[in-house]
């Protein structure tokens, strides 16, 4: 988490007003401003020369698919399992430094150039809390909306499947602020949810009679 400073507050503040300005414009990460269209850039260039895909997820999807009050100062991308090695060794001799993470802790980087961490979500490990954990594991991201050698945003319905497997409290909160961003996408988020499991589809009904409460109020 970086300090709150004041250069650090202004430049959030000049982000906000950046994106709030473009957000008809923003449609792929690579349209993100400043740092963070860096980053996704430099990540491109690492998914080039593995060739394979990601997905965003995370604080910048929730943005992207209508919750535009929701920032972040991380990246996160699902990375199939099988490239996650190859990508870190590409990564720490292509600007970026791979942070030290205690045991089970899933990988994260640093890009040197513009101090904006990368988180990696690895497909096949299970999202959760200790007293909670997600009954799936991650998907492979061709199942979540990755085309190409470019990064792409997650799937609507990926999101929130993600959102739901994470089971904290902000997940929740996206959850909803997204329902109500996206009622037209209501029945695709609960047939993908049903195809997941169950769980998921009775958490969704829950949040989603959440979402409309706070629409009538």
């Amino acid at each position: 988490m970086p300090a709150v400073t004041l250069g650090f507050l202004t430049e959030q503040l000049e982000l906000g007003e950046q994106l709030l300005q473009a957000k008809g414009t923003i449609f792929t990460p690579q349209d993100l401003p400043g740092r963070y269209g860096r980053v996704v850039k430099a990540v491109d260039h690492l998914l080039q020369i593995l060739a394979c895909e990601a997905v965003v997820a995370g604080g910048w999807a929730v943005w992207h698919h209508g919750y535009f009050a929701q920032m972040t100062q991380n990246i996160d991308i699902v990375l199939a399992k099988e490239q996650v090695d190859g990508f870190l060794r590409t990564a720490a001799v292509s600007g970026f430094e791979v942070l030290a993470q205690p045991a089970g802790r899933w990988p994260k980087l640093r890009h040197k150039d513009t101090d904006v961490q990368v988180d990696i979500l690895p497909e096949g490990e299970r999202p959760g809390t200790p007293r909670k954990p997600a009954p799936t594991t991650i998907p492979n991201p061709n199942m979540m909306g990755a085309s190409g050698y470019l990064l792409r945003y997650v799937s609507l319905p990926a999101l929130v499947e993600l959102k739901l497997a994470a089971g904290r409290g902000r997940d929740e909160s996206d959850v909803i602020e997204l329902m109500r961003a996206n009622p037209e996408s209501a029945d695709a988020i609960r047939k993908h949810l049903a195809g997941v499991h169950n769980q998921y589809v009775n958490e969704s009904d829950r949040l989603h009679a959440r979402a409309r409460e706070q629409e009538d109020n």
